[in-house]
């Protein structure tokens, strides 16, 4: 179930310099496969280095969060509700993520349950593991 831009829009609360999710390529009720494609224009990059701009590794965390937002957030008895980030484990940065790359974000549910739930996210370039984390978060009305 492919999702552009707005549909995620409608989903996610974020927005433009925050919205780090391009497109949904596939979702199911426990998978999400996301993309975030890098652009040279990124309000990031003029900070993170501006002579060798690398995107931030806990953007890539986040972007892995959004994605899983994405799939919870779209289901009917999560309709209204705002996902929040409770704890981070287990994050690596196998590689540096740079303007031009295009940011392959998978994400699986571990654990659900009542309105506390765990993710765990795999960012690929060119199918090279760039990130992986465990991601916590709790669904707020």
């Amino acid at each position: 179930m492919p999702l552009g831009l707005e549909a995620i829009r409608k989903v996610l609360p974020h927005r433009y310099p925050f919205l780090l999710v391009d497109r949904i390529l596939e979702m199911g009720p426990m998978s999400v496969v996301g993309l975030k494609n890098v652009s040279g224009n990124e309000l990031f990059f003029q900070g993170h280095f501006p002579d060798r701009p690398v995107m931030p590794g806990v953007l890539l965390v986040e972007a892995l969060a959004q994605v899983g937002g994405v799939m919870m957030l779209s289901k009917i008895e999560n309709k209204g509700k705002v996902a929040y980030l409770a704890s981070i484990d287990k994050a690596r940065f196998r590689k540096p993520v740079v303007p031009g790359d295009q940011v392959r974000l998978e994400v699986k549910v571990l654990k659900m349950k009542s309105a506390i739930g765990i993710i765990q996210g795999v960012a690929t370039v060119d199918g090279q593991e760039v990130c992986e984390a465990e991601i916590m978060f709790a669904l707020v009305d």
